[in-house]
């Protein structure tokens, strides 16, 4: 498994989390700081569903169609992955892969063709949402950080 993210990047989700919680409806500029800190993280981390040599992310059914659940942190996929039973029974832990950034969010986005709607972060802990067809956004941030 690769690095884990900095503990103070995703500690930051936290608090925009909390922010997003507390404005006012209709209000998305706390939820377009938190959006703009996912893709801050050098990778993204999914619970691995399938066969080991071809795993795929593991998702959600949600009223809008099923969401991969992509965690901020390798911590905090384990945690969610034994919150949801999604261990082995050998190892007592889920199987995790990440994806680093920026190729994530094509990798995310390449599940519409399959009926994925969008992508929940660290769902059960803070489940925000973003719609597959949003990503694009997401994807000219990570490009204009880069410039």
């Amino acid at each position: 498994m690769t690095r884990d993210n900095d503990p103070e990047l995703v500690a930051e989700l936290d608090r925009l989390d909390a922010a997003v919680r507390a404005a006012p409806a209709g209000d998305t500029t706390a939820q377009i700081a938190l959006w703009r800190q996912v893709t801050a993280l050098e990778q993204w981390f999914f619970i691995a569903r399938g066969p080991a040599d071809r795993p795929r992310p593991y998702a959600v059914a949600a009223e809008q169609g099923p969401m991969i659940c992509l965690y901020s942190s390798a911590a905090r996929a384990g945690e969610a992955g034994r919150a949801l039973g999604l261990v082995d029974a050998d190892s007592g832990s889920a199987s995790l892969f990440s994806v680093p950034m920026p190729a994530a969010v094509d990798y995310v986005a390449s599940f519409g063709k399959t009926g994925v709607f969008g992508v929940t972060l660290d769902h059960p802990r803070l489940g925000h949402y973003i719609p597959l067809g949003n990503l694009g956004l997401l994807k000219a941030w990570v490009q204009g950080a880069g410039q």
